[in-house]
This record gives C-alpha cells, sequence and structure tokens, in this order.
C-alpha cells in the first residue's frame, strides 16, 4: 500500500498560518511537519530547505492578495466604483481567496515587520504594495480628473486596511463595519 504524500500546498498554507501567527521565525520545519501531523522527511521532497519553503509562502501570498483579488474584482466587471466596492468586500471578507482574510492579515503584518529586518523582503514588499496601489490607482484615476485627489484616495484606502488592526478605539453608536462603510463611501463620492 502507498503512503499518501502530505501536498506541497499543506506544508505552504501550514507556512503561512506559522507567518501569520509568529513571525517568520515562527516557520520551522519540524513545527510545521508536527502541526500537519507528519514527519519533516516529506517536506525535502518538495523543498530544497527553509528558505525555499519561505520564497514560495511568499510567492502565495503575493498571489493570493494581488493576482487573485484583481481577478475576482474584475471577473464581474462593472464601472470603476462597483470594482472599487467589490475591493473593498473581498479585501473586508476573504470572499473567494483559499485563505481566510485573518491569515492573509496577519501575514500582511508578519511580512511588514520582517521586511524591517530582511532587505530582500522589503524589496518583495514595496513590489507588492506598488502592484496593490498601482491597481487602485487605475480604478480611482477612471473617475478623479486630479492626479494628487487619486494618490490621496488611494493612500487613505490603503493605510485603512493597514492600520484597520491596530486600532482599537470605540466609535460611538456606530460599529466599526458602519464606520469603515461610511469611509469607504466618501472615497467613492
Amino acid at each position: 500500500m502507498a503512503v499518501a504524500r502530505t501536498p506541497r500546498s499543506r506544508w505552504i498554507d501550514a507556512g503561512l498560518r506559522a507567518l501569520a501567527a509568529g513571525g517568520p521565525d515562527a516557520v520551522r520545519i519540524e513545527s510545521l511537519a508536527q502541526a500537519l501531523g507528519v514527519t519533516k522527511g516529506g517536506f525535502y521532497g518538495y523543498f530544497d530547505d527553509r528558505g525555499a519553503l519561505l520564497d514560495e509562502m511568499l510567492d502565495v501570498w503575493e498571489h493570493n492578495l494581488v493576482d487573485k483579488v484583481i481577478q475576482l474584482v474584475e471577473a464581474r466587471g462593472g464601472d470603476a466604483r462597483t470594482r472599487l466596492r467589490r475591493l473593498f468586500e473581498i479585501a473586508g471578507s476573504g470572499d473567494g481567496l483559499a485563505t481566510d482574510v485573518a491569515t492573509l492579515r496577519g501575514v500582511d503584518l508578519a511580512v511588514r515587520d520582517w521586511s524591517r529586518r530582511d532587505p530582500a523582503v522589503a524589496v518583495r514588499l514595496r513590489r507588492i504594495d506598488n502592484r496593490r496601489m498601482d491597481y487602485m490607482r487605475s480604478l480611482f484615476g477612471a473617475f478623479c480628473s486630479d492626479e494628487e485627489d487619486v494618490e490621496a484616495r488611494c493612500m487613505l484606502v490603503f493605510s485603512l486596511w493597514v492600520a484597520d488592526q491596530f486600532i482599537a478605539a470605540d466609535h460611538g453608536e456606530h460599529s466599526r463595519a458602519e464606520v469603515l462603510k461610511l469611509a469607504t463611501q466618501r472615497l467613492l463620492a
């Protein structure tokens, strides 16, 4: 009887969960094998070393956070405002993404922290952030003729997405979701 091999994608998913929970130092082959309930020997059938896994994890994170999101937004069409609303919905819910939004956001924060110590990760993060900003610029630019207004709106949206996780403030009679909805409505006006 042949022994079923743990799929490569499971190693990457386990690595992303570990990264989100504890940063790059938490991504350890032995810990991942334990979390998957397998031996670490199977790891080396897919990856030369831990560095190769980390690179593939960043590739998957970028694909899910940029390529997949853009595909989901563009797939249903609509004008620029409609696509921006869909972008905000996907970013808030993770709807349609292979990885849940909490893990994606946790990985995003972990990569941002990691980039402060690793120049190669910093270069990659800048490229990814530029891709995300370029996509938003294309959408906001479809209905905002002022380049400064486009740039300000993009920065506000991106800042909301990253910083929302750090803000613990109450919003009076409003929920966080209501306030975020109000903010996005103003950005789309």
